[in-house]
């Protein structure tokens, strides 16, 4: 078998591969397991390489900052990295001006044995770091979108709200699908060769 044959189902559109950690919620330790979240909220899970570096402050408190408007969309941010509980614990309680996270609205995962990163295959092997993974995980455990960044590039909290919109759209609506940069109030699209002509006669 070739290596391309060998490679394993995409994750989107699949089961959130589930798992049980350690986090650091409210400067406490706390159990976090995904599949606890199943028929009740959305899961924005995002992945970053290590605690106490340059780009991942920016996108952690970047979504704690925002967190009301995911909370408004019924969905969970979970922040993980292969850091332990105790560095994670030791980033929130450094002051911001100083490198660190402060007080963060959710919890952020320790996934000190690689299982997480390994499951949703984001870990660099010779690395043992996370690239910057991000999945939206419906209320059914379904992965609807990814993203994986390279350790230098940071993400757009604004590009994951407006994705997370785009999924819950469509799932209230099934007869339709999002175009292009799509934002809720936009027109939308029926998949249909005949009934796609009105959108884009009226665009």
């Amino acid at each position: 078998m070739s290596h391309l044959q060998s490679l394993e189902k995409p994750l989107v559109g699949n089961l959130a591969p589930d798992f049980e950690a350690e986090a650091v919620f409210d400067q406490e330790f706390i159990n976090v397991k995904l599949s606890d979240y199943r028929g009740k909220k959305y899961v924005v899970l995002f992945f970053y390489p290590l605690d106490f570096t340059f780009v991942c402050p920016t996108e952690i408190t970047a979504f704690s900052d925002r967190y009301a408007e995911f909370e408004k969309l019924n969905t969970e941010v979970l922040g993980v990295s292969i850091d332990s509980v105790f560095s994670h614990l030791a980033w929130v309680q450094t002051d911001r001006k100083s490198g660190g996270l402060g007080d963060l609205k959710y919890p952020l995962v320790a996934d000190l044995t690689k299982s997480i990163s390994k499951a949703y295959n984001v870990l660099i092997p010779d690395q043992g770091i996370a690239l910057r993974g991000l999945f939206i995980i419906d209320k059914e455990g379904i992965i609807q979108h990814a993203t994986i960044n390279n350790l230098a590039i940071g993400r757009s909290v604004d590009e994951t709200l407006r994705t997370l919109q785009a999924v819950q759209y469509v799932q209230d609506n099934p007869d339709e699908v999002c175009p292009a940069g799509w934002k809720p109030g936009e027109k939308t699209m029926k998949p249909d060769t005949k009934a796609s002509k009105e959108y884009f006669a009226a665009i």
